[in-house]
């Protein structure tokens, strides 16, 4: 049955603590590998793959197409591939939040590689979550990993333009409440918006953390703008099977490539695309996986220097197929040249420097220059602090409405989602343009699991003046797809006590994003009057899962990982009892 060395390089796989033991475990390990010939157990390595496909999640739901050519990329390298199911999360269809269930993947990855005879494994990902997870939970293990992202839908197309998802959803669903689009067209528009595989199209959550994974040099250069129903999404995805066995062969794992300096430049590739604020929580709690030192302000003071190149909705106008077809990932890092650090190593064994090296740039109104960039440098993710938000809050300035980024109004407090909700449809609501809604308790724990509820749709008394935006400040997170003038991540949240808690309507609220300060004109012994009086909000009904969530998971600054996940544990199963 052979040894399950290293294929003649004199190394002995993991797998072989499986598949080469002499006896009785090794007859068992290999007899109920079924359907394959003796040679699958000659010493090639064995290749996971780790399958987020589902059907409740309509982003992933091609990645079995996708598995079966990473399977060929795989067998033509000489490797065993073994596919593998995990937890899929979808932000499309999953209640409360798909957010609450992001750790409980990373989870699943992570005891699925330890427990099993795989020397490595190609990660299929789509919707939001699942990147970061996928990434969190290999890290953990530290085998040798390479992501396949499952590519963006086409662009949306109505009544003769290109419509974005979740950007143009939000616009219209506006444009009905004001009266300004029939519901006819609304359900039309619907229909028109999602019409092919893949994730969302818009530089959304989605289509940031696949450009993520690549320039963290967790993917290979290209593989992240390519659409879905794109013939190259199949190539892409049998080069990465090629090359994990590669990999496996090289002893390159996630450790060695998910460095300081890969961090840095997902931070500024982030800021040059007009990425989302959500990669802030998702790139933290990946460094907490490696022991990667990542705070919060080193999302405004490296992306500083960066100005947006990339003109995609929601901060400008295109559209993820044409950002492919303009050059997609590689074009923008070769136009950032020495803000990134070049000799960073990524998964295709070269560094992201000789990967970009001679990446063209297609289509300029797309991928901007840096001479003549969408907007200028410091116009990506602004970090803030104040008395509102002591461990930091978030803004997306690309996306926000320039008018309000120096703003003073009163606030107009609500402690729970629903209940703006059902006050927003209120001509009685005592709201004006120049009012600061403030929505709490829709962080990690208070809601639990941080929904994407921070761009709070607009009052109707509003929307029908012709407002078309206003200044919004929560505890809670944003679609990566959406826009407008919208604080988020206020940390610590309200629910634990943080000042968010004790801000009252009626509270002169002052926001100035140029100073990167957020802060409430309520001096400190009106707050500490308030903090004694304060009463925290009753937990959560929770078990299983969400019980564990709720007392374990830690802020959004800090990743909103689980604090006992922080860290890693290896590839070393528990040896068995047989």
């Amino acid at each position: 049955m052979g040894t399950a060395a290293g294929k003649g390089d004199g190394r002995r796989l993991r797998s072989a603590d499986w598949f080469g033991e002499p006896g009785r475990m090794g007859a068992i390990y290999r007899s109920w590998v079924r359907g394959y010939p003796p040679e699958v157990f000659d010493g090639r390595p064995v290749i996971g793959i780790a399958n987020s496909w589902s059907e409740l999640t309509p982003c992933n739901a091609h990645l079995r197409r996708v598995a079966d050519a990473v399977k060929q990329g795989v067998w033509q390298a000489g490797g065993f591939p073994l596919e593998f199911p995990t937890t899929s999360i979808g932000e499309t269809l999953m209640r409360p939040t798909a957010m609450l269930f992001r750790n409980l993947m990373s989870m699943d990855v992570e005891e699925t590689l330890r427990a099993n005879p795989v020397d490595g494994v190609v990660l299929l990902s789509g919707c939001d979550k699942t990147t970061p997870a996928a990434l969190m939970g290999a890290a953990s293990v530290d085998l040798p990993a390479i992501m396949v992202t499952g590519g963006p839908m086409l662009s949306g197309k109505f009544q003769g333009r290109d419509v974005g998802s979740g950007t143009d959803i939000w616009r219209f669903s506006e444009e009905v409440r004001a009266g300004r689009m029939s519901a006819e067209d609304f359900r039309a528009a619907e229909s028109c918006m999602a019409r092919s595989d893949g994730h969302c199209m818009t530089m959304g959550t989605a289509s940031t953390m696949a450009c993520m994974a690549e320039a963290l040099g967790m993917q290979l250069p290209g593989a992240a703008a390519i659409p879905a129903s794109d013939s190259r999404r199949q190539v892409v995805a049998m080069a990465a099977g090629q090359r994990i066995v590669a990999m496996v062969a090289e002893d390159l794992r996630p450790w060695r490539i998910l460095t300081r300096a890969a961090f840095e430049n997902a931070v500024r590739v982030n800021a040059a695309i007009g990425g989302s604020t959500n990669a802030a929580i998702h790139l933290i709690a990946i460094a907490g996986r490696v022991g990667v030192p990542l705070a919060l302000d080193d999302f405004d003071t490296l992306a500083r220097v960066v100005p947006t190149l990339v003109n995609l909705m929601p901060s400008g106008r295109y559209l993820m197929e044409d950002f492919a077809y303009a050059g997609g990932l590689p074009a923008v890092m070769a136009e950032l040249g020495e803000l990134l650090h070049r000799d960073a190593l990524t998964v295709s064994g070269r560094t992201v420097g000789d990967n970009v090296a001679d990446a063209p740039c297609w289509n300029r109104e797309v991928i901007t220059t840096l001479a003549e960039p969408l907007q200028p440098p410091g116009s990506g993710l602004a970090v803030l602090r104040g008395n509102l938000c002591p461990d930091g809050a978030v803004i997306k300035q690309s996306a926000a409405s320039p008018h309000l980024l120096k703003h003073r109004g009163r606030a107009l407090v609500f402690d729970r989602l629903e209940d703006y909700n059902l006050a927003r449809e209120a001509e009685e609501l005592l709201v004006e343009e120049t009012t600061v809604l403030v929505l709490r308790n829709a962080g990690p724990k208070g809601y639990p699991g941080m929904p994407e509820a921070g761009n709070l749709p607009l009052p109707r008394k509003l929307l029908e003046r012709g407002v078309t935006d206003m200044v919004r400040v929560s505890d809670a997170r944003m679609s990566g797809t959406g826009y407008g003038t919208v604080v988020l991540h206020v940390a610590p949240e309200a629910a634990v006590g943080g000042p968010l808690a004790l801000v009252q309507t009626g509270d002169w609220v002052q926001l100035d994003v140029p100073a990167r300060t957020l802060r409430m004109e309520v001096d400190d012994q009106e707050l500490s009057r308030r903090r004694q009086q304060w009463q925290p909000p009753a937990a959560p009904l929770a078990r299983g899962y969400a019980r564990l969530y709720v007392d374990h998971v830690l802020q959004a600054d800090q990743g909103a990982d689980l604090d006992f996940l922080v860290g890693a544990s290896g590839h070393q199963p528990p040896r068995h009892n047989h």
